[in-house]
């Protein structure tokens, strides 16, 4: 399916206040936005990852909202830098974008959109278990090469519909993939991209992960709340 033309996207920086830090953030907004789709990155990755903002136009050129937020401050990030442990933490990680998933459904203009979440490599463990606490609230998610299993015992409180795309030469991270497919409870598919490495870098893979995820946020991501 085509999606048509949404016209112009509007482009502007989010400074999103969760207690005692601001997370920044990039909001693209389609004029008749069918949904919004908040990005959970990799480890050592931001909001300027080249990979996800390939990804995030996509979605816009298709309807769909999309926020691209640090889920670490500068001065979290310069620590990581050194000790690689913050990458880790998926407790804080998925806390930070349950935070940020809150203040989006708060904000008039893009409250009444769905969400759905887009993780990357271990930004998909905090997808998973951010979205298993915020149930109501995520409506549809799709891991990158992700880290799943990183979810842990969450996994089995997640209903969102869930699509985990994993490159096919990115062997440890397929079974890492079906076992954490075989613990989610709700609509779920796994899809393996033939000739992929974990970063999706081979001609054509990044833009498969993107028609894939396009599909998938458009089926399950409302327009409107109460929309028909």
């Amino acid at each position: 399916m085509k999606p048509e033309s949404p016209g112009v996207t509007e482009q502007r920086p989010l400074r999103i206040p969760l207690g005692p830090v601001t997370l920044d953030a990039d909001l693209g907004l389609p004029a008749e936005a069918a949904g919004l789709v908040l990005f959970a990155h990799g480890s050592g990755s931001s909001r300027f990852s080249p990979r996800n903002r390939h990804v995030a136009r996509q979605l816009q050129e298709a309807g769909l909202a999309t926020v691209l937020a640090d889920l670490l401050t500068p001065e979290e990030e310069a620590i990581d830098e050194r000790t690689r442990h913050l990458r880790f933490d998926i407790e804080l990680l998925a806390q930070r974008l349950a935070g940020a998933t809150d203040w989006l459904n708060a904000q008039p203009q893009l409250g009444p959109l769905k969400v759905g979440y887009f993780g990357a490599s271990t930004g998909a463990g905090a997808a998973l278990m951010a979205a298993a606490r915020r149930s109501g609230a995520v409506q549809a998610i799709v891991s990158r090469g992700g880290r799943p299993d990183l979810a842990g015992d969450a996994l089995a409180h997640v209903l969102a519909p869930t699509l985990l795309i994993v490159g096919g030469e990115d062997v440890p991270v397929i079974d890492l993939n079906r076992q954490a497919l075989a613990r989610l409870p709700g609509e779920k598919e796994l899809v393996i991209v033939p000739g992929a490495t974990h970063l999706f870098e081979e001609a054509g893979a990044l833009d498969a992960v993107a028609r894939l995820a396009r599909d998938w946020f458009l089926r399950h991501l409302a327009r409107r709340s109460g929309a028909t």
